[in-house]
């Protein structure tokens, strides 16, 4: 994904978060990493309190990923949670397994052989994203080695994409060591294929979505959302919108949040606002707390995203797929873009396949708040029946019971594809 027009497209403020645009900053970057995160890790010790040979490990690679498995965890005994050895995993950290990233450093002298070739097959791309080709490299080697050192019976993985969860996949492909996923989050076309043995999806629409991002190997199941089981029986009643969460991410301009908040509370002084960030969010929003001290704040490090959205009856966001969890527990959920950043407009598909309604103004968002203001209908959640399958089935509000059997299963015939 790091070298599509769609990475390349984000704002240049938080590109330039990731990968500095300016190359000796970018070589700065790569020896910082390798001074602090590599080094660090050879000389820092940790234990894990739990075995990892044979057992089925949960490869989590952030906090909402330790949400999405933890209900295989706590269903299966031969389970276990891990990530890398430093990898960030929020308020979950000192409770997951690590493999050791030590002998990461043993592969750097791989990165110009690398450079090379993906100069060749990628172009310019290459030279400016070398540092995040640096982070890379190692991981494959070291997973490799960890897999043949602890012999897991299979491994589940919640994220398909990140550099580290894509090498441990590739390297499960070539040690033999079967492979699941799990769904933790709506997806789109810029997706890699699946690779797994077996996939457990919520919905038609990211199985539709994986079809246009490759061939679609081992068996697929359509589970629902396993994480939502113990919400979507207490979804929202009220008739009316009165309470309206605000959620952003890393790609909304800081110029459009300040400006969609200061319209929403001026216009709808009667109505409770709460703004929340994406956890990765480093902006501390401090002329918003100061400008309006009526306005509540979340801290999605600490409140998962369903307890936020309990205590509304609305959402107002871009893209993210806050809105499906949003509109699962009947609140209504509107899209509106924070600023004219390039990136994929209705990243992934909501306002195209009406899950969502959207506002191309501020003024049209007024329009579609004021209307539900007025009325907020019963059965809103039932929009979202293309990207939950168990959506008016026996099954809803039973994903993990669906998706463990699925998974038992597929366990018991010795991880097949």
């Amino acid at each position: 994904m790091r070298f599509t027009d769609h990475f390349e497209a984000f704002p240049k403020a938080l590109l330039e978060s990731i990968s500095p645009s300016n190359p000796l900053k970018r070589l700065a970057k790569v020896l910082g990493y390798a001074a602090l995160r590599l080094v660090g890790n050879v000389f820092k010790p940790f234990k894990n309190p739990e075995q990892l040979r044979g057992a089925v490990w949960l490869y989590v690679v952030s906090q909402n990923n330790y949400d999405s498995l933890r209900f295989i965890k706590e269903h299966r005994a031969d389970a276990v949670l891990l990530a890398g050895q430093a990898k960030q995993i929020g308020r979950y950290n000192q409770q997951v397994n690590r493999l050791s990233l030590r002998r990461k450093l043993l592969y750097y002298w791989q990165l110009p052989l690398v450079l090379v070739g993906l100069l060749r097959t990628e172009g310019r791309r290459a030279w400016r994203f070398f540092d995040l080709i640096f982070n890379a490299i190692g991981y494959y080697e070291v997973y490799r080695r960890a897999l043949r050192h602890y012999r897991p019976r299979a491994v589940v993985f919640a994220n398909d994409h990140n550099d580290d969860a894509r090498a441990l996949l590739l390297a499960c492909r070539r040690e033999g060591v079967p492979t699941a996923y799990v769904q933790h989050a709506s997806v789109s076309t810029n997706f890699p294929p699946l690779g797994f043995d077996l996939s457990l999806l919520e919905g038609q629409d990211a199985l539709d979505k994986y079809r246009l991002c490759g061939p679609v190997p081992g068996q697929t199941r359509l589970v629902g959302m396993p994480k939502a089981d113990a919400f979507v029986r207490q979804r929202n009643e009220q008739p009316r919108v009165q309470r309206v969460a605000l959620a952003t991410n890393t790609l909304d301009d800081t110029a459009g949040i300040e400006a969609a908040v200061t319209y929403l509370l001026t216009a709808f002084p009667a109505l409770q606002f709460t703004y929340r960030a994406h956890p990765s969010d480093p902006r501390r929003f401090q002329e918003l707390r100061t400008r309006f001290p009526q306005l509540a704040f979340s801290d999605a490090r600490q409140e998962s995203v369903f307890e936020f959205l309990q205590r509304h009856d609305a959402l107002i966001a871009a893209d993210t797929s806050t809105h499906l969890e949003a509109t699962l527990l009947n609140l209504v959920s509107l899209y509106y873009r924070f600023g004219q950043h390039g990136v994929a407009d209705d990243y992934y598909g909501y306002a195209a396949h009406g899950l969502v309604d959207r506002a191309f103004s501020l003024d049209e968002l007024g329009q579609l708040l004021r209307g539900y203001v007025a009325h907020k209908p019963a059965d809103h959640y039932r929009r979202a029946g293309y990207y939950c399958a168990t959506l008016g089935t026996p099954d809803e509000g039973r994903s993990q019971q669906l998706a463990l059997r699925e998974l038992d299963a597929w366990l018991a015939k010795g991880g097949a594809a």
